[in-house]
């Protein structure tokens, strides 16, 4: 049933570099990760001033994403399906440390708000005007499997002409995202084995 569907491009992020489709779009090596997210906004020739105001996770899952759907001529049915590991664990350590100090006790709004893993999908829907269904899962480790049954579910019953499916893991300035979009068009079957190798190359 998945072979019907198609992945029509893809998007790795880690270790200071971005790849699309296979290929080196963008590097900086030895930059921590807000410099690198920084320069990378500069680099795609974004105009989203909301994106300096994200948390780490959304930044990450808004640089694959925008990227990505920005190469498409239509994505206002395009459903988003992301998982990761440690959900907005990040961000919440920091609005923990915030307000863990009785004499020191600054808890921001501005933290607050991304202390929910989905709120990058909410920022990725605003960006680029969708209005299709969107969820966030968490997973130990990737999880190709579920990403091929989801998406294809979501095809099948015509709830979406597209999918980008992302793995977006940011911890303590570890982190990858790998996206892909999947529908009718495409050259790579999707299919658990070739996401799983798209996902480790």
């Amino acid at each position: 049933m998945a072979g019907r569907y198609y992945i029509s491009g893809y998007c790795s992020i880690q270790d200071n570099r971005i790849d699309l489709n296979g290929q080196e779009y963008f590097s900086a090596p030895g930059a921590a990760f807000t410099d690198f997210a920084k320069q990378a906004y500069k680099h795609a020739e974004t105009d989203y001033a909301k994106f300096f105001k994200m948390d780490n996770l959304s930044k990450l899952s808004f640089l694959a994403a925008d990227l990505l759907l920005n190469t498409e001529a239509n994505n206002s049915n395009t459903a988003l399906l992301f998982a990761n590991a440690s959900s907005s664990l990040d961000t919440d350590v920091k609005y923990n440390e915030s307000i863990a100090d009785d004499e020191n006790y600054f808890p921001s709004p501005a933290v607050f708000v991304y202390t929910l893993p989905n709120i990058c999908l909410g920022e990725i829907s605003i960006r680029h005007k969708l209005f299709t269904e969107n969820s966030f899962f968490i997973f130990e480790e990737f999880n190709p499997d579920f990403f091929v049954n989801y998406a294809t579910a979501l095809l099948e019953t015509q709830k979406a002409d597209k999918v980008l499916c992302g793995w977006v893991e940011f911890f303590k300035d570890d982190y990858k995202a790998f996206m892909y979009l999947v529908s009718e068009e495409g050259t790579i079957e999707h299919t658990e084995k070739n996401i799983q190798t798209l996902y480790l190359s």
